[in-house]
């Protein structure tokens, strides 16, 4: 070839390969479907949600194509409000139950009752557990179900374990029992006779994490340092006992510190909640991007590629619309009190007064829930599932050729009981 040939051939531009997985979904749409419902949901209050969550549902799985096919959610509203209703008549004799006994033992009463919160906790892992098995059972892909086995005792046990150790170490274990209990999920979970894993690290997840723990935490670990460095607190356990009119006085006297440790404490509590606030989405995009590049099914491997400014750019939009409804609904409600004050006057009946203010004060409370809930949904849920899907690369898809069917449908009750112990999700 000479010279010239070769000055005036196209330039080699190396394929860049498609990526297998995308979500095609109109955000317009997305929203419509999300208004709608919120108006819905206030007609009805709140008997709507069942078909809002199934109507979500399918727009999600719908919109998430996979190597060009897209996922189905065979879900209906109704096996949701029929799972409702049987998990509200299971709970209503144990809330019964608990409530008789506090009321007619006396103390052991009072000891059952307090048993009450960790029973519950437990039902509401046993719940999740039992959830996920209807969701899944329900998302089909190329005509073949996912389905999930196991034991939702056992989950809820071992959940309940990690919970307490993740108390214990003041969040500390979070990451390992992360890490158990999707592998406890995922070994238990199937593509019609595929069966997946997890391997995701919880000691990575740890590493990864520990600098924010220090920066939410550490300001609480330095108040306790200062604390213990600085008052005597023999002192001031000793004067607090005395009691007297004059025990902020004394205590000051007996140990100076005491009060230095308060202004800390209260310093230390703002910079930990502000913290908290700046790097919980960081946090929700690390921990998204490490569960996603755990799953595995078979030879088909996931890795995810998720950014953590697109997590911020999701908070911040969120952020901004829940301001121009917080105005838009300033402005509503002082229109509505001086068209109130208006009637007042020409009515001049105080009664009417108080029940309009009441209800004017129920419309707007409803108005802005539901307002930040369609946000919410329409801004943070709809970014994670949309950049969490599009951040994936997938290898070995060639696996799913060979799957065959298996697994029933799982009842609804499992997330109809989620929903009566609001822990339940997508």
């Amino acid at each position: 070839m000479t010279f010239l040939e070769a000055t005036a051939a196209p330039a080699s531009v190396p394929a860049v390969p498609a990526r297998p997985v995308h979500f095609t979904g109109n955000p317009h749409a997305y929203w419509r479907l999300l208004i709608r419902g919120a108006v819905l949901l206030a007609i009805t209050l709140g008997i709507y949600r069942f078909w809002l969550a199934t109507d979500i549902r399918r727009f999600l799985w719908a919109h998430t194509d996979v190597n060009g096919e897209s996922l189905e959610y065979t879900g209906t509203a109704v096996e949701l409000l029929l799972g409702f209703l049987i998990a509200i008549a299971l709970l209503v004799p144990i809330y019964a139950v608990f409530f008789l006994l506090t009321l007619s033992m006396g103390p052991i009463g009072q000891f059952i009752s307090a048993l009450s919160l960790p029973a519950l906790a437990f039902l509401g892992q046993y719940a999740i557990y039992r959830a996920r098995r209807y969701r899944l059972t329900r998302t089909v892909f190329r005509g073949v179900r996912f389905h999930q086995t196991g034991s939702a005792f056992r989950y809820a046990v071992c959940a309940i374990f990690w919970w307490m150790m993740i108390a214990l170490t003041v969040g500390l274990a979070y990451p390992f029992a992360q890490a158990s209990l999707e592998r406890f999920k995922l070994r238990n979970t199937y593509y019609g006779n595929l069966a997946g894993r997890f391997e995701g690290s919880g000691f990575r997840l740890f590493l990864r994490g520990l600098p924010m723990w220090l920066l939410v935490v550490g300001p609480f670990l330095f108040t306790i340092a200062v604390a213990i460095a600085t008052v005597d607190w023999t002192a001031v356990a000793e004067l607090a006992s005395r009691g007297g009119n004059d025990l902020p006085a004394r205590i000051e006297g007996a140990s100076p510190g005491f009060y230095v440790v308060i202004v800390v404490a209260i310093t230390a509590s703002v910079v930990s909640v502000a913290m908290a606030a700046i790097l919980f989405p960081a946090f929700q995009a690390m921990t998204l991007r490490w569960w996603a590049s755990g799953v595995r099914f078979g030879n088909l491997a996931t890795h995810s590629r998720l950014r953590t400014g697109q997590i911020y750019g999701a908070y911040l939009r969120f952020l901004l619309y829940g301001l121009l409804l917080l105005i838009a609904a300033a402005v509503l409600a002082g229109i509505g009190y001086a068209v109130l004050l208006i009637l007042i006057g020409a009515t001049a009946r105080p009664e009417i007064a108080e029940i309009a203010t009441i209800i004017g004060g129920l419309i707007s409370y409803v108005f802005v829930m539901l307002g930040f809930s369609t946000i919410y949904q329409g801004t943070v849920k709809l970014a994670l599932w949309r950049h969490g899907i599009e951040s994936l690369e997938i290898e070995g898809l060639d696996v799913l050729d060979h799957v065959e069917a298996g697994g029933a449908a799982s009842s609804a009750v499992g997330e109809g009981l989620a929903d009566a112990l609001n822990v339940g999700g997508f």
